[in-house]
């Protein structure tokens, strides 16, 4: 993904290279044809092409800012997956009670957490229709991936793990049944993100729309040639090559941004932001399992103490 650095212009200009060969191609003949052959005749007035120019640039206008609420509502419903990510972890860490000493103190809270880091992963790649199992084994047991393999939709399965896991640490009495709902309402908010994203993915921007826009635009730098063609010259070509590659441009980058989840420097960061979930949720294990053990320490007498006790 790209974020914050520059685009590089070759990726720019290679998105448009077809359309740009044609155009050069198209704008040298016009100017062939006037200036050597001496056919006045195509020269048009400068006021058709200007007002379909202008309603083109309505349309795409409306197309990009339809397209970046795409690529915004995306983002927001990622930034919503971080912050309860986080907000998981935490309750975890304050809600489950384990007696010290237990053989599985810290393992339930570690294996869920880590459980929820595998999750972000899987759904990123489930998004962009590629192995939603790639690299799991790192973060969860083969048990639970001997589970997910036997589903289409592993994010899905993941959070049915954890779902179980929930109902089982309420049976044992590690938590109660406040906190029992409280975790419930934060993965019920894991499987809404989840269906949002879903739903981007699976709705296509209307085929017919792009289209004709399209075939408006086609028809725009056909005519614009021949408006430019008296007052400029040969000086048209480059001009007629300027304009449509700023209306191609425009269409492409609306194109992009209408599907965040391809896999394009465009898209929604997906992978960046899991890489700092599981960055966030790892320490704040590591530091709560440092608090778990100093406790312990300060809960057991010293040797000393216990001779000067005896």
């Amino acid at each position: 993904m790209l974020l914050k650095e520059n685009i590089p212009v070759h990726y720019i200009l290679g998105k448009i290279k077809k359309e740009m060969l044609w155009v050069t191609v198209y704008a040298v003949l016009i100017a062939v044809l006037y200036e050597n052959f001496h056919i006045t005749r195509i020269s048009i007035p400068i006021a058709v092409p200007t007002i379909l120019g202008t309603v083109i640039s309505l349309l795409l206008a409306f197309k990009s800012n339809q397209a970046y609420d795409r690529w915004w509502e995306a983002r927001t419903l990622w930034g919503a997956i971080v912050n309860d990510s986080r907000t998981l972890t935490r309750q975890l860490i304050t809600f489950i009670d384990v007696p010290f000493g237990a053989s599985d103190e810290h393992s339930f809270c570690e294996r869920v957490a880590k459980r929820q880091i595998a999750w972000c992963y899987s759904l990123s790649r489930h998004l962009r229709r590629e192995d939603p199992l790639f690299q799991l084994e790192r973060f969860i047991s083969a048990e639970d991936m001997e589970h997910i393999k036997r589903y289409s939709n592993v994010p899905l399965a993941l959070q049915e793990l954890q779902a179980r896991d929930l109902r089982n640490a309420f049976k044992l009495g590690w938590i109660n049944e406040f906190q029992q709902v409280q975790i419930d309402k934060t993965l019920t908010a894991f499987s809404n993100e989840m269906g949002g994203c879903e739903r981007i993915k699976n709705t296509v921007f209307p085929s017919t729309y792009a289209v004709y826009i399209h075939f408006s635009l086609i028809l725009f730098i056909m005519l614009l040639p021949f408006g430019l063609i008296e007052f400029f010259g040969i000086i048209e070509v480059p001009l007629v090559i300027a304009i449509s590659c700023s209306f191609f441009l425009i269409e492409k980058m609306a194109i992009h941004l209408q599907d965040p989840f391809e896999n394009k420097p465009t898209d929604t960061p997906t992978t960046s932001i899991c890489r700092t979930i599981e960055r966030d949720i790892k320490q704040m294990l590591k530091e709560s399992h440092k608090h778990d053990e100093d406790l312990k320490e300060k809960s057991v007498p010293k040797a000393s103490n216990i001779f000067y006790i005896l």
